[in-house]
């Protein structure tokens, strides 16, 4: 599996520009807290990467049980997503393929999950995250990709 959880970094290094104006960051940070699914696109995963890591570091605080980032580079399924997902600090041991349980451990929380690169998800994995934001209130999902989600709750900012 290439991909998985990773670390919030505490800056964005010395030299990188930053894709959002403070006004369009201001908005995203709204539409995060607000929404149930944004979706950054563009062409380039670099900018769109910096963005929703960078709202993901900004708005932790915002949520009870923080922000999960999982990174993908190549194809992912539920499996893929359920065992990145068993990387989060507090999740319960997950033998492979248990997305029933992983769902209802989200279903409980606060939190915001950062999907990067998304457009590497299976169908079935985003099945799998429409069904889970149905049963989970306090989820929300940031997602860097090519193109959006199509979740029907989807906002959409193109880069």
């Amino acid at each position: 599996m290439q991909g998985g959880i990773v670390p919030m970094r505490e800056s964005r290094g010395a030299g990188s520009t930053f894709p959002a104006t403070s006004a369009e960051l201001s908005r995203l940070f709204t539409a995060v807290r607000r929404g149930k699914v944004l979706t950054v696109t563009g062409r380039f995963r670099e900018p769109r990467s910096l963005l929703v890591r960078e709202i993901g570091r900004r708005l932790a605080s915002n949520f009870y049980d923080g922000v999960a980032v999982v990174s993908m580079d190549q194809r992912f399924g539920v499996r893929d997503l359920t065992a990145a997902l068993g990387c989060v600090p507090g999740m319960p041991f997950l033998p492979c393929g248990t997305s029933n349980a992983a769902a209802s451990w989200l279903a409980e929380r606060d939190m915001l999950l950062v999907l990067d690169g998304c457009e590497h998800l299976a169908s079935e994995a985003l099945d799998w995250l429409r069904e889970l934001l149905a049963v989970a209130p306090g989820l929300r999902i940031l997602a860097a990709g090519r193109d959006p989600l199509a979740f029907a709750p989807e906002q959409v900012h193109p880069l």
